[in-house]
């Protein structure tokens, strides 16, 4: 399960893990934040203790900043240290973070450097395919993190200037599978199983991301596929409220719950009024009635 900021929280890390996912990953953690002792950050490094294994996601440009982030969390319980190297926001760049980082290839090599000498779990780091159509130097950068000691690494296939837009380019998800040794995983554009076992004859691994929201069984699903050579199913009207109504009672910020329903119950009967009604809500009881009535 790809991170993704205001989604990838302990709550929907349990459901997608339940549902099939190998390894989950948290919310963006501002290295810098964790040094300082930012309160709110401490919200992102929660999980629950089945949801194993799961990975904590860091967004620094300062190598020694990032491995005293490490070291301070030496004693939490996650299995993998990831970079961000991909975020495309504008708020995350302008630091010289996130995909601003595949415009310097020396500093994503200290950075990596930084971390695995500071930790005594897998050090993994996520990129993306360039800062833009011109400078779609995936290889290299990749090439790079090996060479410090990265345990693998996931591509999205897309540059900085595409944001989300686009199509995702898995040749050039091809092309660092074939620069490095270790482990690719590939990310972008897998909304259904049948996109997710074509894309694994390309690269080791794929991570999921938007083709999840509101659908926890693209994991279970793909997992079928793969094991059984036939797809299950796709979940019916009464499973996805189930697991609706379990996402919404696990959490505790029901506004934060507007987007997730939203997710669940697109494409059913009445959902357009339903989401109307969701957004309106102020309490976990009213948006379960409105649910529960689809």
């Amino acid at each position: 399960m790809a991170p993704m900021a205001g989604v990838t929280d302990k709550f929907f890390r349990k459901i997608v893990f339940e549902h099939g996912a190998n390894l989950t990953v948290s919310e963006m953690v501002s290295a810098k934040s964790i040094v300082y002792e930012n309160k709110n950050t401490r919200r992102l490094l929660e999980n629950f203790a089945e949801v194993s294994p799961w990975a904590v996601q860091f967004f620094s440009h300062e190598p020694e900043i990032l491995s005293e982030a490490i070291k301070r969390l030496e004693g939490c319980a996650f299995d993998y240290v990831d970079i961000n190297m991909g975020c495309p926001m504008p708020k995350i760049v302008k630091n010289g973070e996130g995909a601003a980082l595949m415009k310097d290839p020396p500093l994503v090599g200290r950075l990596v450097a930084a971390a695995v000498k500071a930790s005594a779990r897998p050090v993994t780091v996520k990129i993306r395919k360039g800062w833009s159509a011109g400078t779609a130097n995936a290889p290299e950068v990749a090439r790079i993190a090996q060479e410090n000691g990265a345990a693998w690494v996931t591509v999205h296939g897309r540059t900085r200037d595409q944001f989300y837009t686009g199509e995702a380019d898995w040749d050039a998800i091809a092309a660092v599978k074939a620069a490095v040794t270790i482990p690719v995983i590939g990310n972008g554009d897998i909304f259904t199983p049948e996109t997710a076992a074509a894309r694994l004859k390309i690269c080791d691994g794929v991570m999921i991301a938007r083709g999840a929201l509101g659908n926890p069984w693209l994991f279970s699903r793909t997992r079928g596929l793969l094991e059984t050579g036939v797809c299950p199913p796709p979940p019916t009207a009464d499973e996805i409220i189930e697991t609706a109504l379990a996402h919404l009672h696990a959490v505790e910020n029901i506004i934060e719950m507007r987007k997730h329903l939203s997710w669940y119950t697109k494409g059913l009967p009445g959902s357009a009024e339903a989401r109307r009604r969701i957004n309106n809500a102020k309490t976990k009881t009213e948006m379960a009635e409105i649910i529960e009535n689809i």
